[in-house]
Order: C-alpha cells, then sequence, then structure tokens
C-alpha cells in the first residue's frame, strides 16, 4: 500500500483554502452586483453649468448613467440630469480628462475643470493640458478602448 505524500487533512485544507482565497477575489472584483463608481466624488455635474462652480451633491438625489453614479444637489438637478444626461454629465465619466489621452483612467479632480463646446471636462490637477485641444482630441479618440 503506497502512501500519498499528502495526508487527506492536509490536501482538504489546501483546496480550502483555494477555495476561500477565489471567492475572496471574485468579492472583490467588480461584477455585475456591485455598486457603480459614483463620479466627480460626489459633486452635481448639473450645477458647473447652472452656478458656474463645483457643488457638492447628495446620495439622496442620485441618478445612474452609462455605468457610472452621480450626486446631485437637488432633485431639480437631478431631474435636469435624467431629461439630457449627454448634456450634463462629464467627459469620460468623470475621470482625468489629461489622463485618458494618455491611456490611463485617473480619478478627476472636481475643483479642476472646464466646459468647452457645451462639454464638461475634468482634469487631476492644473496644467497646460487644460487649455489644450490636442490634448482633448487625444483624450477622445482614446476614450473607446479605455471606457
Amino acid at each position: 500500500m503506497s502512501r500519498s505524500p499528502f495526508p487527506l487533512p492536509a490536501l482538504l485544507r489546501w483546496w480550502g483554502l483555494l477555495a476561500v482565497s477565489l471567492l475572496c477575489a471574485a468579492a472583490g472584483a467588480q461584477g455585475p452586483m456591485s455598486e457603480p463608481r459614483v463620479a466627480l466624488q460626489g459633486f452635481d455635474p448639473v450645477a458647473y453649468f447652472t452656478e458656474s462652480r463645483p457643488v457638492r451633491g447628495s446620495p439622496e438625489f442620485q441618478r445612474d448613467f452609462d455605468g457610472t453614479r452621480y450626486h446631485f444637489a437637488s432633485a431639480r438637478n437631478r431631474d435636469l440630469f435624467s431629461a439630457d444626461p449627454d448634456r450634463y454629465a462629464p467627459q469620460f465619466s468623470g475621470y482625468c480628462s489629461a489622463s485618458v489621452g494618455n491611456g490611463r483612467k485617473n480619478e478627476g479632480d472636481p475643483q479642476v475643470w472646464k466646459i468647452v463646446g457645451g462639454k464638461l471636462y475634468v482634469f487631476g490637477k492644473a496644467g497646460p493640458w487644460v487649455d489644450d485641444p490636442a490634448a482633448l482630441a487625444r483624450s477622445h479618440a482614446a476614450w473607446p478602448s479605455l471606457k
């Protein structure tokens, strides 16, 4: 009778640890049951247009659009957004516009923003790229593969 190099209890423990590890990894991954990412760190995208400044939104007034969650300062702003999300949603789902042009999705800083051609762009930090139309064109070209 030959003896296994791994006693049965050790083998079961190993398989159990593997199963737990896989379950933990799956739970941490974004899947269909996970909450959408909140864009603009919870700032209200409509306020950039109506108040010309960033205004903190509230989870009480939220709306999901294009796989991203937005918070609003009021029901009125949420309703304006809902009526025309393409008008108010930040470009690139609120990721840093300059980073998108470089092939990365980094969070944008809601305090560093600009409206260009009626569209809201946010950036990770101030810099020359904020006023560079070529940088925005690169970002628009790169976005479909990053989205």
